[in-house]
């Protein structure tokens, strides 16, 4: 009896570091995917400055000059714009790729491990 409990003891002592390594390993592959959509947006929010710079650009030489310089410069703007609209979109995919920032796999894992060690007491 005593070898029994001593080898449930130790497989319940690896089951939980073997969880903890699975939520660790989670974990860093979702802040992973925090970092790139963070930085996407940051990219984006600079492009779509850039954008916005641009466009004061383009009213100011369509103003200034009938329509060779403002085309060229709204050309510019559109190209920027698309750039920002692109890069805010693969941000938002990659957050939404990591949320929720918890070890979703790893609670389902414990939770199955509780009800089966349960259930084996029982028997």
């Amino acid at each position: 009896m005593s070898e029994l409990v001593q080898r449930a003891s130790r497989q319940l002592t690896e089951l939980v570091r073997t969880e903890m390594r699975l939520a660790q390993a989670e974990m860093k592959e979702k802040g992973k995917r925090y970092g790139k959509g963070g930085g996407l947006f940051g990219g984006a929010g600079l492009v779509g400055f850039l954008m916005l710079q641009a466009l004061v650009a383009t009213v100011i030489a369509a103003l200034a000059l009938v329509l060779p310089v403002w085309a060229a410069a709204l050309i510019v703007t559109t190209v920027l714009g698309v750039i920002a609209a692109v890069m805010a979109m693969g941000g938002k995919k990659q957050i939404d790729q990591a949320a929720p920032p918890t070890p979703e796999q790893t609670v389902e894992n414990v939770k199955a491990d509780v009800a089966e060690i349960k259930e084996s007491a029982h028997r």
